[in-house]
């Protein structure tokens, strides 16, 4: 039969449709797919469709019946989508109030955008209800002339959009343990969004400040009470940096940092300081209590290396994964995301016997720098047990990582950057299990 990926309750199943595919290949299966839909606008179906239409117009569902729901001014998710929502994990509640974050279900969302109300959080001493019109940015330090920003002065001047993903560089953490986290997709791996982010490119409010020849760094803190802060290699402030006011087109929320933060695209999201209240410019790294006490990469060695901002190449499948089972050998869909904080995406691979053989996956477009990109690749499952790897390369040739290769690259006791490529077991009974390679 024509099989093809759909959602069902619990689980994964293969569709059934009306027309027999013989051969098990993709390229039998597309094509005969597409005969089936040119045959259906023929008219080759008129018969049962007029059949289904009779039926529809004898047992009308009663949300046919009668009107629905009046305007609202702000429109909501259904309520059926009520399962569609983030992981939340509390930090040190009674030490530190507010630390914590909220993971983005991965597993659940399609395309490459992330909806607002569903990127991930990460807080330090929660979120702040900030007025913003008595909030300003000031940017000082080795400037010629200090200058103080409103949210609506910048909004005055030229703005640009851009999509670019953030990162926590703890994403992933949860893979680093002993023994694999029987968990979902975005319970691992949810410290990851992807938005249209749009302001003021930052390079523009620096040459209106007139940058001081020995400044090289510049400070960013936010206006939390745990005043967040790190040190931003003047290059990078210049390159890509942006003062985002806006996200996915709506203003940014409170637990994005309203109402203004600094975007860094492609670096480690504890970088792109939330509620941005100043940047001083000075001559050399501040080493914050942010930048010191974490967000350091912990050697074999012992020692610990700082400042290794951009996040490496990465993909995970987010569907078949944990928490979904297959219903039945058939034709499915193995689709994932990819993401590089070094440019574009250039290639996806997926295994299906754990390494053994790769297929290169389909891209789907637009494939942007620093940004989510979403691949896909039909999968005929014979029923039996099966071992699923997404493998990315990026734009500058930077390949993901095995698991073995990463953890032997740092101490055992390091949880930041983990890139490694992620495992998934199929069994033959349609579970799907987190494990290690």
């Amino acid at each position: 039969m024509k099989k093809s990926l759909t959602k069902g309750e619990g689980g994964l199943r293969p569709a059934r449709g009306d027309a027999l595919v013989e051969r098990s290949d993709r390229r039998s299966f597309l094509t005969r797919s597409a005969a089936v839909t040119a045959g259906l606008v023929a008219g080759a179906a008129t018969a049962p469709v007029v059949r289904a239409a009779e039926t529809a117009a004898t047992g009308l569902p009663a949300w046919s019946k009668a009107p629905g729901a009046p305007l609202r001014a702000y429109g909501m998710p259904s309520k059926f989508e009520e399962p569609v929502k983030r992981v939340v994990t509390s930090g040190y509640p009674t030490v530190s109030p507010g630390t914590g974050s909220s993971l983005t279900p991965l597993q659940l969302l399609e395309g490459t955008i992330t909806p607002n109300g569903l990127h991930f959080e990460r807080h330090h001493s929660g979120v702040p209800d900030i007025d913003p019109t008595q909030h300003r940015l000031v940017i000082h330090g080795l400037v010629k002339r200090a200058l103080s920003f409103s949210p609506a002065t910048l909004s005055r001047y030229p703005m640009v959009s851009r999509t670019h993903f953030v990162e926590c560089s703890g994403n992933s953490s949860r893979n680093t343990g002993p023994e694999p986290l029987q968990v979902t997709c975005g319970t691992i791996h949810g410290l990851l969004s992807c938005s249209e982010w749009t302001g003021v490119p930052l390079s523009l409010l620096l040459d209106e400040a007139g940058v001081d020849p020995a400044a090289t760094w510049l400070l960013a803190e936010g206006a939390d009470s745990a005043a967040m802060s790190r040190s931003v290699p003047l290059d990078k402030a210049r390159d890509d940096a942006m003062i985002a006011l806006f996200q996915n087109g709506e203003r940014i929320r409170p637990e994005q940092g309203y109402p203004m933060r600094l975007l860094l695209p492609g670096w480690e999201g504890n970088m792109n300081v939330k509620w941005l209240r100043q940047l001083k410019l000075v001559a050399e790294p501040m080493h914050t209590k942010d930048e010191t006490s974490k967000y350091t990469d912990l050697m074999p060695n012992g020692k610990a290396q700082q400042f290794t901002f951009p996040l490496g190449v990465k993909s995970t499948i987010t569907r078949p994964s944990f928490g979904m089972t297959m219903q039945g050998p058939g034709l499915y869909e193995i689709s994932g995301v990819a993401w590089s904080g070094s440019g574009r995406v250039a290639r996806v691979e997926v295994s299906t016997d754990s390494g053994a053989t790769w297929s290169d996956a389909r891209l789907q477009g637009p494939v942007l720098s620093k940004s989510v990109t979403r691949f896909r690749l039909p999968w005929e499952w014979n029923g039996a047990a099966a071992t699923l790897q997404s493998r990315a390369t990026d734009e500058k040739g930077n390949v993901q990582p095995t698991r073995q290769t990463w953890t032997a690259a740092y101490s055992a006791a390091h949880r930041y950057h983990n890139n490694a490529i992620q495992t998934w077991s199929v069994k033959a009974d349609g579970s799907i299990a987190n494990v290690y390679l």
